[in-house]
């Protein structure tokens, strides 16, 4: 089985998954066998910077040969594109790859729910973007790679939690 993850960075099993599958820079390919992970590859997302048409994003993870999407959220109409390809959309998670998988895998996360904005914009509209000139090149730049830092964090914390909670049992 291949599992696709969104992701911020391309640093295979320690990459940070991305809150949004379209708009992510890579995409992990994780494949495995039974329960265990046999290999891990970083694409780069052909469409990021432009978010492509709708369907594409789901179109070219089908190329990949994904059965799985994981990411932290999508909208309605992108899970419908990935079930229409029979890819099971899983949304709602944060972390690092390596772990976000292997929760997958140990049956500990599941199911997609649509991101706030898709929910917002009852699945149809797209968010407008601010008007020009509202914000800086250089503080938007600033704020993304902040998001970044922030996700990894979260994921480190993560981690060092399961650590203890897998100590306690």
């Amino acid at each position: 089985m291949r599992i696709a993850v969104a992701t911020d960075d391309d640093r295979g099993l320690d990459a940070v998954l991305s809150y949004h599958f379209g708009r992510c820079p890579y995409y992990i390919l994780v494949d495995v066998k039974g329960r265990e992970i046999k290999e891990a590859k970083s694409v780069s997302n052909p469409f990021y910077g432009e978010h492509g048409q709708p369907g594409q994003v789901p179109s070219f993870i089908h190329s990949q040969g994904a059965q799985v999407i994981i990411a932290g959220g999508m909208g309605y109409r992108a899970m419908q594109f990935f079930q229409d390809f029979g890819i099971e959309p899983i949304t709602g998670v944060s972390g690092k790859v390596k772990d976000v998988v292997e929760a997958y895998l140990e049956k500990r996360i599941g199911g997609a729910e649509p991101c706030d904005e898709s929910k917002a914009h009852g699945g149809r509209e797209k968010k407008m973007a601010p008007p020009p000139g509202e914000f800086e090149g250089d503080e938007i730049s600033r704020l993304k790679e902040e998001m970044v830092a922030l996700r990894r964090q979260l994921a480190e914390a993560q981690q060092r939690l399961a650590k203890l909670e897998q100590g306690k049992r």
